[in-house]
């Protein structure tokens, strides 16, 4: 492709590790990236944990007016948030309705409970009301990284459990989300959709994107991006993602 116009990120496992602040590393090169295009962030996580992890992790002294090229997109692209020197500004949020929440939390129990997948040691809740999205954590929101990844380091629990789940909510989206998480929202709202809704608001074409992510696999929720035929660059922690970024910034025009 020709140089993005706007560069969007998965967020845990891309540029930090699970839930965790992005490293100062990071917030340097987000900041020099949007000096010269537009930046998104897409991941399942909501809106505090983007501020908690990246937007109050920027280098101190950030220039606002490049605040403004920052798209925030929490829990898969169900809301969006446009970044100023006031905060973060809704664009919109999809919310899903109380019956629609309900089906989905009993069934996400239910069907983790007969497969065994309903841990008795967690850190944190197992089960999340994100407004727009169901998460299902099988440690906990806030599980040790290390103990997340030891869970299903193939993957097989969450597609299990994603797919008994989709069995009993077809009208409503169940994706596979971080390394513990099955996520719910409604029918057609994905990280694809969260593409489009970019190119529709900032008129930039899905042929001048580009999308950096670790779960670009089949069952990952990042596929979805792949899948419409967006430009994607897969990674494998946020210190590749650095230094793809470290090649990738110099090549792309300043404005």
């Amino acid at each position: 492709m020709t140089a993005p116009r706007l560069v969007a990120f998965d967020l845990d496992d891309t540029l930090a590790p699970s839930k965790s602040p992005i490293d100062a590393r990071m917030g340097a090169l987000l900041v020099a990236l949007a000096e010269r295009v537009e930046v998104a962030i897409i991941s399942g996580g909501q809106l505090q944990q983007f501020q908690m992890q990246v937007v109050e992790r920027l280098p101190e002294g950030t220039d606002t007016g490049l605040l403004d090229r920052f798209h925030l997109m929490p829990t898969c692209g169900t809301q969006y948030y446009r970044l100023n020197a006031d905060g973060a500004q809704t664009v919109y949020a999809h919310a899903l309705t109380d019956d629609e929440k309900q089906r989905a939390l009993t069934a996400v129990e239910e069907e983790a409970r007969r497969l065994d997948l309903w841990e008795a040691q967690t850190w944190g809740p197992i089960l999340e009301d994100r407004g727009s999205q169901i998460t299902f954590s099988a440690l906990g929101q806030a599980a040790p990284v290390a103990a997340k990844t030891a869970w299903d380091p193939t993957g097989a629990k969450k597609n299990a459990l994603r797919d008994a789940v989709a069995a009993r909510i077809p009208d409503l989206e169940v994706r596979s989300g971080g390394s513990t998480s099955v996520d719910i929202t409604r029918q057609g709202i994905d990280k694809a959709y969260g593409m489009r809704q970019l190119a529709d608001q900032t008129g930039i074409a899905l042929d001048d994107m580009l999308f950096v992510g670790d779960r670009l696999d089949e069952h990952g929720n990042d596929y979805p991006v792949l899948a419409m035929g967006v430009t994607c660059h897969a990674v494998e922690g946020w210190e590749d993602t650095a230094g793809y970024l470290d090649a990738l910034i110099p090549t792309l025009p300043t404005r």
